[in-house]
């Protein structure tokens, strides 16, 4: 029986997660990320009513979905689906249109401003062909986020999945995403809800939302 190709994954254990943003960081640094956009964010919430106050995180990205809207809807084949689980981007390919933006359900493509491209997390492609982990895995200093091989029962994000209860963000969709969570704040796993308080972030990133009729898919 032939040996089973890879197929990668992510376990982000919210239990372990202190929302430092270190991850972010690590990303924008790794990729070249233009300054006002990101790959990869934290989402937070604060709950409770002074002085017993909690804050929770939920550390967003790209979820390589195994049925992903933006490889159906890209007219020009610049995002592609890789035979290792991994959906990721040719640049030169790309032209710009918005579509893929507009279907990803999770909010995690943005507009690159100095590329001229459609933009998004690609689990660092460059350091895993190179038999390296993702930016965020080896800088999260909570050891929260873990990332390898699902096919494989001995790595040990296929550990984690087995031995723990986790949930991808909105499964109802069909789009199998392969980011999973540990213990996440039911709250956090809606579409990106940004504070009120900062009317000039949300003018910034409503700029990145090309498909002003993506409502479906983002709710």
């Amino acid at each position: 029986m032939g040996k089973k190709t890879k197929k990668w994954g992510m376990v982000i254990d919210q239990r372990k997660c202190v929302g430092c943003h270190t991850c972010t960081v690590a990303c924008k640094s790794e990729n070249n990320v233009p300054l006002g956009y990101w790959r990869s964010w934290m989402k937070g919430i604060q709950k409770g009513t002074y002085p017993n106050v909690k804050n929770f995180f939920l550390r967003r990205l790209c979820n390589h979905c195994d049925n992903p809207p933006c490889v159906d809807v890209c007219p020009v084949q610049a995002t592609v689906k890789r035979a290792d689980g991994l959906v990721t981007m040719y640049y030169g390919k790309c032209i710009g249109c918005g579509m893929c933006i507009a279907a990803c359900p999770y909010d995690a493509r943005f507009f690159n401003p100095v590329r001229r491209t459609a933009d998004k997390c690609s689990f660092c492609a460059h350091r895993i062909d190179a038999n390296l982990l993702p930016a965020c895995v080896t800088s999260c200093i909570g050891r929260a986020i873990t990332f390898g091989d699902l096919n494989d029962p001995k790595s040990e994000v296929a550990k984690l999945i087995a031995a723990n209860a986790t949930v991808v963000i909105k499964p109802e969709l069909g789009t199998l995403p392969k980011v999973f969570y540990i213990a996440p704040d039911k709250d956090l796993l809606g579409r990106i809800k940004l504070s009120e308080s900062y009317p000039e972030a949300i003018e910034e990133y409503e700029k990145t939302i090309t498909g002003k009729l993506s409502d479906y898919w983002k709710r």
